[in-house]
């Protein structure tokens, strides 16, 4: 039986024993996702692209602290976004994050299609998200667009509950007033 064709659970035992193949299975069935969740929180390609990367170095050498209680696409996904996030917050030191994407470059960076792109509601609700703090737009994608819930966001950003509640409560807010200024 072809590694393709093999369940998670039998490549992550692969990956553990050092499988090189099994790696690269593991990575081509996860890469497109994390990817484009790295994205969506950096807003750079190609630092994008050096997150995803190291997230699987990463996880590829943490495989024995992988407990099994969630799966493993979230446990990976938890470790782009903690990861991505460290790296905003590294890259917001040295350069400003452009505030307006054209058309193309959204349908590059957040791997919207043309179709949706198409939507008007999609397209102002993604330019008013733009114009929202760095800190809302983080928390309104790590929710909204990412699924995470209040504790998981709690953890990933270090925050305390309260603050997380309150800080997606102003984030809907300020976007709710963007959005109604903008009709």
């Amino acid at each position: 039986m072809a590694l393709t064709d093999q369940k998670i659970e039998v490549l992550l035992a692969l990956c553990q024993k050092g499988n090189q193949l099994a790696q690269l299975e593991v990575y081509n069935r996860y890469h497109k996702a994390m990817y484009n969740t790295a994205l969506r929180i950096i807003k750079n390609t190609a630092e994008a692209e050096d997150v995803m990367q190291e997230s699987f170095i990463s996880a590829f050498s943490k495989l024995d602290t992988f407990k099994g209680t969630a799966t493993f696409g979230s446990w990976l996904k938890r470790i782009v976004v903690n990861n991505s996030i460290v790296q905003a917050r590294k890259s917001q030191r040295f350069t400003e994050l452009p505030e307006y994407l054209l058309k193309e470059e959204a349908e590059e960076e957040y791997g919207i299609d043309s179709e949706e792109y198409a939507s008007v509601q999609v397209a102002k609700l993604r330019n008013c998200m733009e114009t929202l703090h760095e800190s809302y737009q983080n928390i309104l994608t790590l929710h909204f667009i990412e699924g995470y819930d209040y504790e998981e966001i709690c953890d990933i950003l270090q925050i305390s509950y309260a603050n997380c509640r309150t800080l997606i409560s102003r984030a809907k807010e300020s976007l709710r007033t963007k959005l109604t200024v903008s009709v």
